[in-house]
C-alpha cells in the first residue's frame, strides 16, 4: 500500500489520531457504545407500573400448580410458558431432552380413629404407589431400637398389616430462633442436647437393621406393611419437606410434626393408635420430558448468545411458588421486557427453563450436552434460583475477568437496584446447586443472582408451605428488571466476554445428565 506525504492527509491524521486512539482504547475496554438510558428507563418503568408477575404467578402457582418431573403438570406447565411467550410475540418451544417416570398426584386422606377421631395433616410422597379406591385401616407400630440387623429380620413378620413408622419423634416443634428469643439459655442448651443425642440414637438405630433410608422401606413393604409413615421436619412452624417415596406397592406419607409427633407418643404409651388412610396416584408410564426455550434473535451477531436461566421443575409438596417459581417469573418477566424495548438485539437472547433441576440439573446439563455451539459462544448467562428474595449476591465464578465486564455492566444498573447487591471476584466455580453449574462446569461464563434469604431454607425450600402467599413481589419486580437490564447490557456490549479460568482455582468436571430417570428400580 502507497502512503502519501501529503500535508493536508498529514493535518488530517493529527485531527483525526485522538479520535481513533480514543476509539482504540475504549474499544479495547467495552466502552465503544454508552448503553442506551432510555431502554433502562423503560424497563424499570414498565415493571413499576405495569408488572405482569401477579398475573403469572396465579396462573403458574393457582392454576398450574407444582411442577414434578414426570407428571402432566409440568408438561402443562411447560405448553402454558410457550403459549405465553407467543402471546408476547416471543418465539418459544419445548424441547425434550429425556424421559420419566410418569406420575400423577391424587388425594391424601389421613384420620385417626382410635384412640380418638382426628383429621391428620398429611400427604403421600412424590412417587408413592396409590391404592385405588381402597382404604386401610391399620394399627401404628413404631420401628423399634434391637440390638442388630439379626434381631431386625426376626422383628419383621410382625410389620403385616400395620403403619411403620420410620422417622425419629422430635423433642420440639418450635424453631430455634423462638427459642432463642423466649428460653433460659440453660432450657435452650438442654434442649438442643436431647436433640442432637436423639437423632444421633436414631441414625444408628436405622443403620442397626441392616438398610438405609432408602432400602428399608422396600424391606417394610415386603414383609406386609400396610404403609410407611414418614417425617422430615423442615424445623420452622408447619412445615416439612416432602421428597420421594421408595415403596413400589403401598403408601409412603408424610405426617406434619404435630400428628407425627402425638402417633409416637400414643404409641409409646401403649394406647396404639388405628388410622384409616386412602391416598390415590396414577402411574403413567414413560413420558418425555422437556426444556422450555425462548429466544429473541440477535440482529448483528446472533450466533453469539445471552442467556437467562430458571428451573421450572419442583417438588409437590406446595406448589413451587419459591422454588423455583420466583426464579422463573424473573426470567419470563424479563423476556417479556426486552421485547418490548429491546427487540432488536445484538446479540440473540435466549431463555432456558429447565426440567429436573431438582433431581441433578438434568434439563440444563442436557441442553450444556446437546449445544456446544451455544455455550462456545455464550456471551452471559444469568440464573435465579434460591427465594423471592431480592438479589443480593453475585459472584465471579472463577473466571479471571469476570470483575471487568460485570463491573462495567453493574456501573450502568440503577443505584436502586445495584448498590445492594454484593460481588465477589474471581469467587469460586459452582459445582452444583442450581442450574448455572452445568454451564460452569463446561467454561462457559453461568452466573447466580444470589437472593434475600426470607427464611428459604426452613420455611418454602422443597416445602409443603411453598405457595403463592410466600412470594415478595417487590423483590420479584426489582429482580426481574435486573435480570432484563444485565441481559441488555451483555448483549450490547462491543467486547465479547473471556473465560480464562482464575489461578489456583479448582474446576468442576461436568456432570452427565440423567437422560432416564424414576424408572430402575432402587438399589
Amino acid at each position: 500500500m502507497k502512503i502519501s506525504h501529503h500535508p493536508l492527509n498529514l493535518n488530517n491524521w493529527r485531527k483525526t489520531m485522538p479520535v481513533v486512539l480514543g476509539l482504540m482504547l475504549c474499544s479495547s475496554l467495552g466502552f465503544a457504545q454508552t448503553p442506551d438510558k432510555s431502554v433502562i428507563d423503560a424497563i424499570v418503568k414498565e415493571e413499576t407500573d405495569n408488572s405482569q408477575v401477579h398475573k403469572l404467578a396465579h396462573e403458574l402457582f393457582d392454576e398450574i400448580g407444582p411442577r414434578l418431573v414426570g407428571t402432566p403438570q409440568m408438561k402443562q406447565a411447560n405448553d402454558w410458558a410457550v403459549d405465553k411467550y407467543k402471546s408476547w410475540d416471543i418465539q418459544a418451544h419445548n424441547e425434550k431432552w429425556g424421559e420419566w417416570r410418569g406420575w400423577e398426584r391424587g388425594i391424601s386422606h389421613i384420620d385417626m380413629i382410635y384412640p380418638r377421631v382426628k383429621s391428620l395433616e398429611g400427604t403421600q410422597l412424590a412417587w408413592s404407589p396409590g391404592m385405588g379406591k381402597k382404604t386401610v385401616t391399620a394399627e401404628v407400630i413404631i420401628l423399634p431400637d434391637l440390638a442388630d440387623s439379626a434381631a431386625y429380620a426376626a422383628w419383621m413378620p410382625s410389620v403385616k398389616g400395620k403403619l411403620v413408622m420410620i422417622s425419629m419423634n422430635q423433642p420440639t416443634g418450635r424453631p430455634d430462633y423462638n427459642w432463642q428469643e423466649f428460653a433460659l439459655k440453660e432450657s435452650f442448651d438442654k434442649m438442643k442436647a436431647e436433640r442432637t443425642a436423639m437423632t444421633d440414637a436414631w441414625k444408628k438405630r436405622i443403620t442397626k437393621t441392616g438398610y438405609n433410608t432408602k432400602t428399608l422401606p422396600l424391606a417394610l413393604e415386603k414383609a406386609g406393611a400396610a404403609g410407611i409413615l414418614t417425617n422430615t421436619w423442615s424445623a420452622g412452624f408447619g412445615v416439612d419437606k416432602i421428597f420421594s417415596a421408595y415403596t413400589k406397592t403401598i403408601p409412603t406419607v408424610d405426617i406434619g410434626l404435630e400428628d407425627y409427633t402425638l402417633l409416637f407418643r400414643l404409641t409409646e404409651g401403649g394406647m396404639i393408635p388405628k388410622l384409616s388412610i386412602h391416598t390415590e396416584s396414577k402411574e403413567l408410564g414413560v413420558v418425555p420430558t422437556f426444556n422450555t426455550i425462548a429466544e429473541i434473535k440477535g440482529t448483528e451477531k446472533p450466533d453469539e448468545y445471552v442467556m437467562l436461566s430458571a428451573h421450572f421443575d419442583s417438588w409437590d409438596g406446595g406448589t413451587g411458588a419459591t422454588d423455583n417459581g420466583t426464579g422463573t417469573l424473573t426470567m419470563m418477566e424479563a423476556m417479556r421486557l426486552l421485547k418490548k424495548f429491546y427487540p432488536h438485539p445484538k446479540r440473540t437472547i435466549l431463555v432456558g427453563h429447565w426440567g429436573s433441576e431438582e433431581e441433578g440439573l438434568n434439563g440444563s446439563r442436557a441442553f450444556v450436552e446437546d449445544h456446544p455451539e451455544i455455550v462456545k459462544n455464550l456471551q452471559a448467562l444469568f440464573n435465579q434460583d434460591n427465594g423471592t428474595g431480592r438479589v443480593v449476591n453475585l459472584s465471579g465464578q472463577g473466571f479471571a475477568d469476570a470483575k471487568d465486564y460485570l463491573g462495567r455492566w453493574l456501573a450502568s444498573v440503577p443505584d436502586t437496584l445495584k448498590n445492594r447487591i454484593k460481588t465477589t471476584f474471581p469467587g469460586t466455580p459452582g459445582g452444583g446447586g442450581s442450574d448455572f453449574a452445568s454451564f460452569v462446569a463446561a467454561g462457559a461464563p453461568g452466573f447466580s443472582l444470589g437472593s434475600l434469604n426470607w427464611s428459604y431454607g426452613s420455611y418454602t425450600w422443597h416445602t409443603n408451605r411453598d405457595t403463592y402467599d410466600k412470594v415478595i413481589f417487590d423483590d420479584l419486580k426489582n429482580n426481574a428488571m435486573l435480570a432484563a437490564i444485565m441481559a441488555y447490557l451483555a448483549s450490547e456490549d462491543p467486547a465479547k466476554t473471556t473465560t480464562t479460568k482464575a489461578e489456583g482455582v479448582k474446576w468442576p468436571v461436568p456432570v452427565k445428565a440423567i437422560r432416564r430417570g424414576g424408572l430402575d428400580p432402587v438399589k
